[in-house]
């Protein structure tokens, strides 16, 4: 029997199949001839020690009017799955780290888990940045009010640069701002993105690079794909995210997007996270992304690359080790 491969994942009538990179991922494993179980996160569940889901045998075509259909629809025990790729968005709450519980369960039993469960829960995709410090541009994670306050008015008064403030469990843009202490609403910013200093927050020195692009780069097993896609914001807009209105324009790497990777690649192959997306404004880091990292169709589209299929040759060289 070939590889069986489940994908837990958002529903698949929800999805925008132009630009997902989950989608991508079960066309490149249905090119290679295997078995797509699809998971809704609601499905995962125990019996005793034993991890099972509710499945979907799925076909998927590359067209805009008609892009799945299940074949057949059972309980399966996880562990008989030989590769599970967790591609739930976020929010990252109790309900996400339940599903890496179980997820970890059949890891347990020999399935291989893109990306390991274990990393999921470990690494949150804001704090991640804090084990690169040589990568990054000053930042700050706190709940308290007066600190965030203190760290805004010290970026200007020495760099004369605003602050980027975002709360750790926001994705796609969602709840950033940017700041100074000019600001006459930086109170009520700061009370609001803290959720009243019960919800930790990051603050960033402000990297004016980012009117040339948020670059999203791609790696596989450590290595970097060798361009990326600079997310360009709208007039008017500081948030590069393609969810805030961002355009997406390709670009090569450069010299210190490498060194970058290089310096989180270690990081990443150690903890068993297959497939990450880090993100670089000018010369810094500012994101790593290991839940769902996007924008494989993209770039696929606008090189001629096969990202997804990529990932599935390392799967399967996984599987044989």
């Amino acid at each position: 029997m070939g590889i069986r491969l489940g994908i837990v994942m958002d529903p698949l009538s929800s999805i925008n199949i132009k630009k997902d990179s989950s989608f991508a991922m079960m066309l490149a494993a249905q090119k290679r001839g295997w078995e797509i179980h699809t998971i809704y996160q609601s499905d995962l569940y125990t019996k005793n020690e034993t991890p099972w889901a509710y499945s979907r045998i799925t076909r998927v075509e590359d067209r805009p009017d008609h892009w799945y259909d299940f074949s057949a629809e059972q309980d399966i025990e996880l562990g008989l799955l030989d590769v599970i790729l967790m591609r739930k968005d976020p929010p990252f709450d109790i309900e996400y780290i339940a599903s890496t519980y179980i997820l970890e369960l059949a890891e347990k039993r020999g399935s291989l888990i893109v990306n390991k469960p274990a990393s999921l829960r470990d690494n949150n995709e804001k704090m991640f940045i804090t084990r690169f410090p040589q990568c990054c541009t000053p930042f700050m994670v706190s709940r308290s009010k007066k600190r965030l306050r203190d760290f805004v008015v010290d970026r200007f008064s020495n760099e004369q640069q605003d602050v980027i403030l975002k709360p750790l469990d926001g994705m796609g843009g969602t709840s950033i701002y940017r700041v100074n202490p000019a600001d006459p609403n930086l109170s009520v910013i700061l009370e609001t993105v803290s959720e009243n200093e019960t919800r930790s927050v990051m603050a960033q020195q402000f990297i004016p690079e980012i009117t040339e692009g948020d670059k999203r780069v791609l790696l596989i097993d450590g290595q970097a794909v060798p361009y990326a896609l600079a997310r360009i914001p709208a007039n008017g807009e500081t948030r590069g995210n393609l969810a805030a209105g961002g355009s997406g324009v390709g670009i090569e790497l450069s010299e210190r997007d490498h060194w970058i990777c290089q310096q989180v690649a270690p990081v990443l192959k150690q903890q068993g996270i297959l497939f990450a997306g880090i993100d670089i404004i000018g010369d810094y880091l500012t994101e790593i992304n290991i839940t769902s990292p996007t924008c494989i169709r993209e770039l696929d589209r606008i090189y001629s690359l096969d990202i997804a299929g990529d990932l599935m040759s390392c799967i399967e060289q996984h599987l044989a080790a």
